[in-house]
């Protein structure tokens, strides 16, 4: 995918693990594993109609107080 190899994922493994500490790790994996799934679920979600501008509701209203 990246052009990654073997010895390239276990280089960025063991720097993760000197960076944040074994206890850390698993931590980072669930947040990470959340955010993808919270993103997935954004993209297949349909967009809620969004609200008409405020504009558009003060000229369907008369004018008021004449």
């Amino acid at each position: 995918m990246f052009g990654l190899g073997t010895q390239e994922l276990m280089l960025i493994l063991a720097i993760a693990l000197v960076l944040f500490g074994g206890a850390k790790i698993p931590e980072l994996g669930r947040s990470l594993g959340q955010a993808i799934r919270e993103f997935k679920r954004g993209i297949e979600a349909p967009d809620p109609k969004p609200a008409p501008p405020a504009d558009a509701e003060a000229k369907d209203k008369p004018p008021s107080g004449a």
